[in-house]
């Protein structure tokens, strides 16, 4: 054993080893001993930071990780912040219960913050760091607190009552969202928490990327740390659990994960027939996370330490978390039988106890001095990530309706005679004649409880949550350097796709004086697919330690290079920790101060339809920055199949709101696309982001046509008028890839006499979008000019019929059907995927030039200026199968 321990690095110290081998004897000598174990946990920690093989167990006793010999001492004034906790308590119940007496079934959390209210008073008065001298602790409030939170800072005076009683009641403007929306205040709120599972592994990127950005020089955070509070029931979400290696493999001893463990989920017990506590312990422990549990409060102290045949503690590890949750609502007498009746020794360990005094023993989650020790040791401790495990009672104090009722999560409201029960236990001064209104209680702007809590928020920063959306960084687009090239068109032997264009548009971009150190790449282990590959050299893969090694490929010029000071995010097989990158980066502007400018490259089958939610969370945290969706379209990437072909990113993008959605054809479109999104987003601060889909299929790039820059960027522009129209005259609309269908259909109409104007759809979305906010601005100003959205405007005077063809669903271009001057035919790719070539997939879909051609000449059949023989001749001549399987329906 003592060679196990003994230190393997050079500058280790002697006296340093011997102190270890005594630490190491008195484990063995008294193994069952509460100090031993809390030795073994020094052990495991120190062995870590020297990179020694030697670990403590998964699992320990169900007890609390700091012995009380260890334990710090309070250094607040305890029964001031008693009583604040009290006041907030009170005023987070009766702004939910207010809200559910006005409008039945309006919703609210009550149960949530009353077992976490002791977790987050000790933060806020002795640990969370605000804004006030620079980046502050980032905080992921778990969301169904945010009562708890709103109450706070009502009585900070941050909030009035007003607000408090428009909770859940946003529209007039002056309510408060249900959960944590920086979308819905964005001054408040920072970090959107609800989907459940998003807080945890945001705050583990967010944590990585404020070492990310120290490492690269942009912004000073070695004095934030990133606390992440959530459930225990939360754990079940993959997102959760999911990245843990991540934060312990770098290293992230700026983390910390508050996990509220009431053993309580929305329904029931986590793990009625188990210990979720145990089991969470394992698996942080196994991911290589310091661990700390809270178990018990103070009152068990006493017992614990008497417990010298281990009895007590070896009840603890076998009553299960459903028990436990049946011991809070039974009582004293029960906790009694159940519990310590197990054996003599346990009844005699509490005779001199009341059955009062047993039900009045607390979890540790709710003792201000267990909390104080596990926070203090938490950012105390160096080298690795810290989760602390609070036991704790889902819905404590609220009354016997209440605390760990499998029914709590979804009560809102309390009666009145369990409001003066629960008025009574805070011991609040609220007139008997007062209580059944579940009055808001502040005890005004210069008592002592808000005197003393102002002055605790001044020494650590100032108030939080807190946003601050404007940053102090001025910044300015390129210009022709950039971009200018690109307007040239791009001409080549083999062709260029549109995903080369960007990744050449990026590399400039990173060269950039101005902006290149704000640019941030992320790929998700895909880089060489996109031809990404030349970044590694250009400007690193960030690695918090560097390279430690010679790449098999040192010797090449583009060999895979790993620096502290790297630029690209190089994420593995990870789209989830990819978009949580893209969030940290997205938000930096917000959070330090800092506007970054990430640019996310992905299989775009892999981002809405597979992280949607979290995209949907960016836009919530307005965000800013570049989705790229490479290999996009259902045809274009050719060979891969159903789980790879994207056909509907676009239609899905449609419903986030801020988002600006294109699908360009050229790379002139693509940098003007760009080259407009850092205008908006880092110039003139908008809170939007966009969503550009790139192809990985060669073909020669036009030259920029003059006056379009105006068109690609609202979505729509005329890419080639025929010079003489014929008496059949049609309308193409091509969009991405397909674009090049819509132009040889347009040779082949030609050839039967149909004439076609070519236009690029580079965004269906905005068309819609601008148009239907026109529609509605007409509706409500009936005696004003009317407004004419772009896609009428452009198209004015347009004559024929027009058909679509996009690699996207028909719904995409079927949304500004009724802006149109004509008949629209979309063609699109409805149905799932399928592996083949270009070509084949095209003819199935019918999206290739002759079903375009085909498409159209019906089109012109339906007006009259074709017949049904002709239609048919061209379905012959053009090889199409009038008898095949619709795609739908393959």
């Amino acid at each position: 054993m003592s060679t196990l321990l003994r230190p393997q690095t050079p500058d280790s110290d002697p006296q340093e080893t011997r102190e270890w081998l005594d630490a190491l004897e008195s484990v063995v000598q008294f193994q069952s001993h509460e100090r031993a174990r809390f030795i073994l946990e020094q052990l495991s920690n120190r062995a870590h930071d020297l990179d020694v093989p030697f670990a403590a167990p998964l699992v320990t006793d169900f007890v609390n990780t700091i012995p009380v010999e260890d334990q710090p001492a309070f250094p607040g004034d305890m029964w001031m912040e008693k009583r604040i906790r009290r006041i907030v308590r009170w005023n987070a119940m009766a702004m939910v219960t207010r809200a559910n007496k006005q409008f039945d079934g309006i919703g609210g959390h009550l149960s949530t913050y009353a077992s976490a209210a002791s977790l987050y008073e000790v933060g806020f008065n002795h640990f969370f760091r605000g804004k006030d001298h620079d980046s502050g602790d980032q905080v992921y409030f778990q969301g169904h607190a945010s009562p708890g939170i709103y109450a706070r800072a009502f009585l900070e005076g941050r909030l009035t009552e007003e607000q408090l009683d428009h909770f859940r009641r946003e529209v007039a403007g002056k309510g408060l969202p249900s959960y944590p929306h920086p979308r819905l205040m964005p001054e408040f709120w920072e970090f959107p928490t609800v989907s459940m599972g998003l807080g945890p592994i945001h705050a583990i990127y967010q944590a990585r990327f404020n070492r990310y950005l120290e490492a690269r020089g942009i912004c000073d955070t070695s004095n934030s740390r990133v606390w992440a509070f959530c459930g225990d029931g939360e754990m079940d979400e993959p997102e959760s659990l999911g990245a843990l290696s991540v934060a312990a493999r770098e290293g992230l001893d700026n983390l910390t994960f508050v996990v509220n463990c009431n053993l309580q989920r929305l329904d029931g017990p986590v793990r009625g027939n188990g210990k979720i506590v145990q089991e969470l312990e394992a698996v942080y422990r196994g991911a290589g996370w310091n661990v700390i549990k809270v178990i018990w409060g103070h009152e068990w102290d006493a017992l614990l330490a008497a417990d010298e045949d281990r009895l007590l503690h070896q009840r603890m590890n076998e009553i299960v978390d459903g028990e436990f949750q049946k011991y809070v609502t039974e009582g004293g007498a029960f906790v009694r039988e159940h519990v310590f009746g197990a054996h003599p020794k346990l009844r005699a360990m509490v005779e001199h106890l009341s059955d009062d005094e047993i039900h009045r023993m607390r979890r540790g989650g709710h003792d201000y001095e267990k909390i104080y020790a596990a926070f203090k040791a938490a950012t105390e401790h160096r080298g690795r990530p810290t989760c602390i495990l609070a036991h704790t009672v889902k819905g404590w104090t609220l009354g016997h309706g209440f605390a760990a009722r499998n029914t709590t999560h979804q009560m809102k409201k309390l009666r009145e005679d369990e409001l003066t029960s629960f008025r009574d236990l805070l011991e609040l001064p609220i007139p008997d004649d007062e209580v059944a209104k579940a009055p808001y209680y502040h005890p005004g702007p210069n008592s002592e409880e808000v005197r003393y809590l102002r002055e605790r928020r001044a020494e650590l920063g100032g108030s939080i949550p807190v946003r601050r959306s404007h940053f102090d960084v001025k910044l300015e687009t390129p210009g022709d350097k950039v971009f200018g090239e690109f307007d040239e068109g791009m001409q080549t032997a083999e062709g260029v796709s549109t995903t080369m264009a960007f990744v050449r548009l990026l590399a400039k971009l990173l060269r950039d004086k101005s902006l290149g150190k704000r640019v941030v790449p992320i790929i998700p282990d895909e880089a060489r697919t996109f031809g990404m590959d030349p970044l590694f050299r250009q400007v690193g893969i960030y690695s918090s330690k560097g390279q430690l090694y010679d790449p098999v490929d040192k010797g090449m010029l583009l060999y895979y290079r790993e620096a502290k000071d790297g630029q690209v995010l190089e994420e593995g097989i990870t789209e989830a920790g990819s978009m949580s990158s893209f969030m940290a980066a997205g938000t930096s502007y917000a959070t330090h101060g800092e506007p970054m400018i990430p640019f996310y490259i992905f299989y775009s089958m892999f981002g809405f339809q597979r992280t949607g939610d979290q995209i949907w969370a960016f836009g919530d945290a307005r965000g800013r920055g570049f989705l790229m969706g490479a290999t996009a379209g259902r045809t274009t990437l050719n060979g891969e199949g159903l789980q790879h072909q994207d056909g509907h990113s676009h239609l899905v993008a449609t419903t986030v709101s801020n988002i600006r959605s294109y699908d360009p054809a050229f790379a002139f479109e693509i940098a003007a696309i760009v080259k407009d999104g850092i205008q908006r987003m880092y110039v003139e601060d908008e809170d939007v982001f966009y969503y550009v889909t790139l192809q990985n299929e060669n073909y020669a790039m036009p030259a920029k046509p003059a006056n379009s820059d105006e068109g690609i960027l609202k979505g729509l522009y005329l890419f080639d008028k025929v010079k003489r129209r014929k008496k059949k005259h049609v309308q193409l609309l091509g969009s991405g890839s397909i674009m090049n269908c819509v132009l040889q259909a347009r040779e082949k109409l030609a050839e039967l006499g149909v004439s076609a104007d070519v236009w690029s759809a580079t965004s269906y979305q905005l068309l819609r979008r601008e148009a239907l906010e026109c529609e509605r601005w007409n509706r409500l100003h009936p005696q004003a000019e009317a407004r004419r959205p772009w896609v009428s405007q452009v198209t004015e005077g347009a004559v024929g019929p027009w058909v679509a063809a996009s690699d996207y669903v028909k719904t995409l271009p079927d949304g500004i059907n009724r802006w149109l001057p004509g008949r629209l035919v979309p063609l699109g790719t409805d149905g799932y995927g399928m592996s083949d070539t270009r070509p084949e997939l095209r003819r199935h879909f019918e999206v290739d030039a002759a079903s375009i051609v085909v498409a159209a000449l019906d089109a012109l059949r339906q007006e009259g200026a074709a017949t049904g023989a002709e239609v048919a001749k061209a379905i012959d001549s053009l090889g199409l199968d009038p008898d095949k399987r619709s795609p739908m329906d393959v």
